[in-house]
């Protein structure tokens, strides 16, 4: 699914990765954002780049939060 939603930010290019985070923050349960960021800290496996540069810009985001 994630890897959809990038492709769909994708397309504008501009601001992708940011409007995917942004789409995850608001549409995403948040045991679903840990998962995912989870998945990412351990390499992404199958994650398009779009999809790995959003879910770090939400990873970040919550350590700067903490």
């Amino acid at each position: 699914m994630a890897n959809q939603i990038g492709a769909f930010f994708g397309a504008q290019k501009i601001g992708a990765a940011a409007g995917m985070a942004e789409h995850l923050r608001k549409f995403w349960a948040p045991h679903m954002r840990e998962t995912i960021c989870e998945h990412v800290r351990h390499g992404g496996v199958g994650l398009e780049p779009i999809a790995i540069e959003a879910v770090k810009i939400l990873d970040a985001e919550k350590k700067g939060a903490a």
